[in-house]
């Protein structure tokens, strides 16, 4: 343990600007040295009133060929004159004249997901627990070609079988680990006292289909043997 590890001073509190700054600065370089790109730069989009007020922009980022919205905003008398589009439109045009192909953003879901839907955005997972029972939604869009098509979305409840709940929890740590060589992600897992409840998703019915007949996870099963679950799967989409 070095001497600055027990004579350091530690402080909690608000906005700190300085030390934002620091921050923003040390992960740059540290996360540019560590792809070996460093064409990161900052991205806007304003829209000024005959006033000379602002009444819609939007802020974001480019780096390599990755771009991403930060922030997006229409005030509220302009809301239905389409700037809202415009301003993604402007971020776009931008984002491949700097040589991106891809963007992302994220929306919560009293925001404007499908504003993102509309304009060929793709939803690609969602974190949930945010006041007032809200999630954020990640989006993501191709620049250079045709959007991906949504992913196949599927909610598995895993039934305990009572008395051998870390058994079937162990199965499930294995099962799901063969998803990523069938394209299939794990997107959220939830555990309960007598059922776990996944989230799975991939990138086709071909995926799902290949994942189920995969010959490890028949081997899996077979040495659970009378212990392996029936889990109830629903597909399900967005709302």
């Amino acid at each position: 343990m070095t001497d600055a590890y027990t004579s350091a001073l530690l402080v909690v509190g608000d906005k700190d600007e300085e030390l934002t700054e620091l921050l923003d600065r040390e992960l740059t370089a540290f996360n540019n040295a560590a792809v070996g790109v460093h064409e990161e730069r900052s991205l806007s989009v304003r829209v000024t009133g005959p006033d000379g007020a602002v009444i819609a922009g939007l802020t974001g980022w480019t780096w390599g060929t990755s771009a991403g919205i930060s922030m997006v905003w229409v005030h509220a008398e302009h809301r239905r004159d389409g700037w809202g589009g415009r301003l993604l439109a402007a971020a776009e045009d931008e984002a491949r004249a700097r040589g991106c192909d891809r963007i992302s953003v994220s929306s919560f879901t009293f925001q404007a997901p499908e504003f993102y839907r509309r304009h060929g955005y793709v939803a690609t997972g969602r974190t949930e627990g945010y006041p007032g029972d809200v999630s954020d939604v990640h989006f993501w869009k191709r620049l250079d070609g045709p959007t991906v098509a949504p992913r196949l979305r599927l909610v598995a409840v895993v039934d305990y079988p009572a008395g051998h709940e870390q058994t079937v929890q162990r199965y499930e740590d294995d099962v799901l680990a063969l998803l990523p060589r069938h394209g299939g992600l794990l997107e959220q897992r939830l555990r309960g006292p007598e059922a776990e409840v996944h989230v799975i998703s991939f990138a086709s019915r071909a995926g799902l289909d290949d994942y189920m007949a995969d010959p490890d996870r028949a081997k899996l099963r077979a040495e659970i043997g009378d212990l392996a679950p029936n889990a109830r799967v629903l597909t399900v989409t967005e709302v």
